[in-house]
């Protein structure tokens, strides 16, 4: 049964509602979600109470939702709090305000929030053992995952907005301000930063701090892939936004990638990752576009304990779920794509990586069709591009976008993204678009007719026979079609046959397209 629950992360820095559809188990969907910056831990760090104009800030906004939750009639709306609630001398004053607004609410103690955050990690990265980093306005956790399971976290007065109140007195910082801060950071977290140093494993890190730092990085390269979740932000890229940083004012870090109501307290919270970097020695940061709030979703939406068997699987399924396809067909073409990449092997000599994007791109290859027919391919590429695919790093990404974008035609091309994909992927793109639109088509009639396939591989030639539970005129005919990028992907021609019919790849022409009597 499809469920909705909308959950409102209550931080420091910001109030978001996010809104879920699910169905226990199967599949989910991010359908809607607010955002508003209430700052409740402004001036926290110097009273060590809520200020009444943030609580006020902080109350309009849970009115917004509760309201968004009765229009929308949506089935539970759960709110969890996090440091500035959690510590303030007067948080029972808010928490009674909001007792009308018929709220599920629930503070989060530090270790509670740093294992939320930690298992939004386990459930779209394929880390067994990792290091997971949280940054918001009012705190820090740093937690460790083995086994992808949550072994310990503290939590960190270390919030971006705490610290710029704490610290940054004028417009710029100097570097005196510069230096105490990181020596505060250095001494709050000297033990687990030594943790880190020794036991060496991945940093991932969530929240909208590092989010932005790394989008600016992405902007000032003209990083050609829009996504966030998985890419890996180098300590070198880093250290030179904060540098960039250092040198303006508050009002002048939105610098394309930072959101203006986070550019006066991004400074201190990239001064915070750039220290955890050099007292650690790692190279860089996986970059989380979940956080806390995924972690609270991902408890309704899993029995416990609360982790996906397979993440990576997971996330395609989760997205063929959302533009679902005729389960026949897209299993007859992930069947005879296998075929054609196990019986081409000698030819390609690819490993179990690329078999199981192949295969992915099989699963996804037509889920475009749920925008239209015309360009369907052109869709599912789209479709998957501007979708989150925990589990797949930005280059397997992009590649399974590619693949589904060439099933059916067009000269396989890596285009503007050549920049992050490997040397040779373009040779591995064309060899496996051929496999894939070879399947697609021998799936024509999408009848499930050819059933098995044989080859012969020759010196000039490759034969493939088609195994059928009848002639198979239209799959031998259409497939025949693209004995051309067959061609160019394996150097070889290409002849299909079955017993009773005969229609090789002489009768094409070099661009793989049959002559017809007007050509």
């Amino acid at each position: 049964m499809t469920e909705r629950i909308g959950i409102v992360d209550m931080g420091s820095g910001t109030a978001r509602l996010v809104v879920y559809q699910f169905e226990p188990g199967h599949w989910f969907k991010l359908t809607d979600e607010i955002r508003e910056p209430v700052r409740l831990g402004e001036g926290f760090a110097s009273s060590g109470e809520l200020d009444k104009n943030a609580i006020e800030r902080a109350l309009d906004a849970l009115k917004l939702y509760a309201d968004y939750a009765g229009a929308t009639k949506l089935g539970r709306l759960e709110v969890i709090a996090t440091s500035a609630v959690r510590e303030a001398a007067n948080s029972q004053d808010f928490l009674s305000r909001t007792a009308g607004l018929n709220l599920e609410f629930k503070v989060l103690s530090g270790e509670d929030e740093a294992r939320y955050g930690a298992l939004a990690v386990a459930n779209s990265f394929v880390f067994a053992t990792c290091w997971v980093m949280d940054l918001g306005g009012g705190s820090a956790q740093l937690s460790k995952l083995e086994h992808r399971w949550f072994v310990r976290g503290q939590a960190f007065p270390l919030g971006g907005v705490r610290l710029t109140e704490q610290f940054f007195r004028g417009d710029k910082a100097n570097a005196k301000e510069i230096s105490a801060l990181e020596k505060h950071v250095k001494t709050q977290m000297a033990a687990q930063l030594e943790r880190v140093k020794q036991e060496r494993a991945p940093l991932v890190a969530m929240g909208g701090t590092i989010r932005n730092l790394a989008r600016a990085v992405q902007k000032a390269s003209n990083y050609p892939f829009d996504m966030i979740h998985g890419y890996f932000l180098r300590h070198d890229a880093l250290e030179e936004v904060v540098e960039k940083l250092l040198k303006l004012g508050k009002g002048e870090r939105s610098l394309p990638g930072i959101h203006p109501d986070r550019a006066d307290v991004i400074l201190a919270g990239a001064l915070v990752y750039r220290t955890v970097l050099r007292e650690t020695h790692l190279e860089g940061i996986h970059i989380s576009g979940q956080g806390v709030r995924e972690g609270a979703f991902y408890r309704h939406f899993l029995p416990e304990p609360h982790l996906m068997i397979d993440v990576r699987s997971m996330a395609v399924r989760n997205l063929f779920s959302q533009y679902p396809q005729p389960e026949a067909h897209t299993d007859n073409v992930r069947k005879l794509t296998r075929k054609l990449f196990d019986g081409l092997e000698p030819l390609h000599r690819y490993g179990s990586g690329e078999a199981l994007l192949l295969d992915e791109a099989a699963h996804l290859h037509d889920i475009g069709m749920a925008v239209n027919y015309f360009d369907h391919h052109k869709h599912s590429a789209y479709l998957i591009l501007n979708s989150q695919m925990p589990g797949l790093s930005h280059r397997e990404h992009v590649m399974l976008a590619l693949l589904t974008q060439y099933h059916r035609k067009g000269d396989p091309k890596l285009g503007d993204f050549k920049s992050i994909l490997e040397p040779d992927d373009d040779k591995r793109l064309l060899r496996l678009s051929a496999c894939l639109r070879l399947a697609e088509y021998l799936e024509r009639a999408r009848a499930g007719r050819v059933t098995d396939l044989e080859f012969e591989i020759g010196k000039d030639t490759v034969k493939i026979k088609l195994i059928a539970s009848e002639v198979p005129r239209v799959e031998l005919v259409e497939a025949s079609k693209q004995a051309g990028l067959f061609e160019r992907a394996f150097d070889r021609k290409l002849e299909l046959y079955a017993d009773d019919l005969d229609y090789r790849s002489r009768r094409s022409t070099p661009g793989g397209r049959t002559k017809r009597k007007n050509d």
